[in-house]
């Protein structure tokens, strides 16, 4: 496998959180493997590079520069923090705009709430969903709502929540407020992020540059059947998929996205703290992975 397929670096970079003396940390015991850089060659990468994933269908550029992304919604408290980077020298990306956006604890995106949970509208209700999901994995690749993929939909209402922007320190790290993602139809837990450079600061946020990674985040399957038991999680009776059907996941653990999590094995509802630091190529662009479609054949007017 190349550098350039798919490595997460996690821990060095990013202090650990504590959560209290009830902590389950999951991972954090790699820390030391995770967060040394590589012993290899200076033709070898420091980092190797964060899986590049869709960007899906619910984009909305960085119109709120902020880290506290709530906007009161309900839901598990977490503080994600993220550290950038350079895949090649090691160094810290500094001044990248990182964004993130994700569902509500009931599957539902902000500026798609009539297209979300799946493509099914407004999110369900009843008897909280069993520890095994009961439908079939998602098969061949991201497409539609469902999948995460399937190309940019425009948005459908001015609501913004759980969408930020913020910038990295001269560290390379950045702080965000949010809720416990919850699932929708297709998809496991997830949260999707970018990282744009080169571009300008101003008043009125951040313009210009590109953007050099799009990926998603993803949380251990123990962490989300917890969630599932507060409510209001505990109420969306929509089919759930779990981390190793996901059909977007890329199965590599860390290195792939999966976020190192801290948390109170019995009072998950105080809060959750996730970390992980991202290698990135700079000078590249990576918009997301979806392929343009086809190019149709032509047709001649004999042929028609």
């Amino acid at each position: 496998m190349s550098r350039r397929t798919f490595v997460v670096a996690g821990g060095a970079a990013v202090a650990a959180v504590g959560v209290g003396s009830g902590v389950a940390a999951t991972a954090f015991a790699d820390d030391r493997a995770a967060g040394t850089p590589s012993s290899a060659s200076g033709a070898e990468t420091c980092y190797r590079l964060t899986s590049e994933t869709t960007e899906g269908p619910y984009y909305i550029d960085a119109d709120k520069i902020r880290q506290d992304i709530t906007e009161d919604e309900e839901g598990i408290p977490l503080t994600l923090a993220l550290t950038v980077i350079d895949a090649e020298t090691c160094r810290p990306v500094r001044n990248a705009a990182v964004d993130i956006w994700h569902c509500s604890a009931l599957g539902v995106y902000s500026g798609y709430e009539s297209m979300s949970n799946g493509g099914g509208g407004t999110p369900p209700t009843g008897e909280p969903p069993t520890g095994t999901p009961t439908g079939e994995p998602p098969t061949g690749g991201p497409g539609g709502p469902g999948g995460g993929g399937g190309g940019h939909a425009e948005p459908t209402d001015d609501e913004r929540y759980l969408r930020g922007t913020w910038r990295t320190d001269r560290h390379g790290r950045v702080t965000f407020r949010t809720v416990f993602p919850g699932w929708y139809q297709g998809r496991c837990v997830h949260i999707h992020v970018k990282v744009h450079v080169d571009g300008t600061w101003t008043d009125a946020g951040y313009e210009g540059g590109h953007t050099c990674h799009t990926g998603q985040l993803f949380f251990a399957e123990k962490a989300v059947l917890a969630s599932a038991e507060v409510a209001p999680y505990s109420t969306n009776t929509t089919t759930r998929t779990t981390l190793d059907e996901d059909g977007i996941y890329p199965d590599n653990g860390h290195e792939g996205g999966l976020l190192y999590l801290a948390y109170d094995r019995k009072r998950i509802a105080r809060g959750v703290h996730a970390r992980l630091t991202m290698g990135v190529t700079p000078a590249e662009t990576h918009e997301t992975t979806d392929s343009p479609p086809p190019a149709q054949p032509s047709v001649s007017p004999s042929e028609a």
